[in-house]
């Protein structure tokens, strides 16, 4: 079998974990041909460490690789993408998978702020973004995936199972992903992120639950059930005059949301709701449940009860990894003893190599990622209206 050549952009936390993951399928011979990144001092690390090649661009790279694996931030996915695409190369695109960053011109761009511009032309722009991306994928014909690990975290997958053996039907799900702020420098400033909460941390619980109502619909009726309206709201807490800043709370956000509320309703008349927000302490907060009519599940990705730790001397753990965003391990802790095993990268890339060696279609496709982006600027568009029902686009 010929090996899958993987490049990588990005060299931060996200494609860290990508090459731990790569390192780990299974059943495809997979080689990671090297790294790329806007910065070069942030490249030559990356690849040095891990005894790569860095390139100087994407372009560079696209001649040396099968499948390029999107790592850099929100703002890039789509240039990188297409020009993936259109070379012919696979592509799996980490969550978000696109989104509106403002105005083209540099002059423009020095006074957009995201909370303050209009949301309509906002959703219009990423609809048309998405479709340019789904035009380039089936003209090249190659495998396109979407990044969301909820998909493929082991509950939600066992979820998948029950509802496939069942014929069970979901009545509401309610997620979230919450905790006390990103360790991302340029996150809080819409140009770079593509928005707040909803963006950065309502894609994840979101994801999951398109996943598992597209497995219903199959399920049940060979048709995958779809989001048909949204209504949100979304706040900026924690630069409320009155609010009390402690220090342990990340609060130095320009233009974008930390808390945000989507209410979904889907083809069938069924009801999911989703909340996230940057002010929950005491490390990342993950859950989905379900409420189906023949059972109830409920998803723990972040914390689970695999392991606690404890200990009353914090030096000597500085470099102990325990879970992730926790603030301090003094005292009793969550512990996870394999993250990308818990919340599903594992899986999540052994799918997408999979389906790029033998052919098919990824559990989280690309037209996934699309009615995910589709209903997160439809909410914005529902949050400037005071939480007005929006009818959430799709692409044909």
């Amino acid at each position: 079998m010929q090996p899958i050549r993987a490049g990588i952009v990005g060299a931060g936390f996200a494609a860290n974990y990508h090459v731990e993951c790569l390192e780990r399928v299974h059943g495809v011979h997979v080689e990671i041909a090297g790294v790329t990144s806007l910065r070069k001092e942030s490249r030559e690390a990356f690849a040095a460490q891990r005894g790569l090649k860095a390139f100087d661009s994407v372009e560079d790279m696209l001649d040396s690789i099968d499948l390029l694996d999107i790592c850099s931030p929100p703002y890039a996915h789509q240039p990188q993408a297409l020009a993936a695409l259109r070379a012919g190369k696979h592509v799996l695109i980490e969550k978000p998978l696109t989104g509106c960053f403002g105005p083209a011109d540099d002059a423009a761009q020095a006074s957009f702020y995201g909370n303050q511009a209009p949301k309509q032309p906002m959703l219009d722009a990423v609809m048309q973004s998405m479709g340019e991306l789904r035009d380039a994928a089936d003209k090249a014909g190659v495998v396109c995936g979407y990044a969301e690990n909820f998909v493929y975290a082991p509950s939600v997958q066992k979820e998948r199972d029950v509802l496939e053996k069942t014929g069970a039907q979901i009545l509401r799900m309610l997620g979230e992903e919450s905790h006390n702020g990103s360790a991302s420098p340029v996150y809080g400033i819409w140009k770079f992120a593509g928005g707040g909460s909803l963006v950065g941390k309502g894609c994840h619980p979101y994801g999951a639950i398109l996943y598992l109502k597209r497995v219903e619909g199959l399920t049940r009726t060979g048709q995958p059930l779809r989001p048909a309206t949204v209504s949100a709201r979304i706040h900026e807490i924690t630069r409320l005059p009155n609010y009390d800043d402690k220090g342990f709370i990340r609060t130095d956000y320009r233009d974008i949301e930390d808390y945000g509320f989507m209410h979904i309703t889907f083809d069938d008349g069924t009801v999911a709701d989703v909340l996230t927000c940057e002010m929950v302490l005491g490390g990342i907060y993950d859950y989905l449940e379900v409420f189906a009519n023949n059972h109830r599940v409920r998803c723990r990705l972040n914390p689970n009860d695999l392991m606690d730790l404890y200990t009353p001397d914090q030096p000597a753990f500085q470099d102990v990894y325990t879970v992730e965003k926790i603030s301090t391990k003094i005292g009793w802790s969550p512990c996870a003893p394999d993250e990308n095993f818990t919340m599903g990268y594992y899986w999540e890339m052994q799918d997408f190599l999979e389906c790029a060696a033998n052919g098919g279609t990824p559990q989280c496709d690309l037209d996934l990622g699309i009615d995910c982006m589709a209903t997160i600027y439809a909410a914005y568009v529902s949050a400037e209206k005071k939480g007005a029902e929006v009818e959430i686009p799709r692409i044909a």
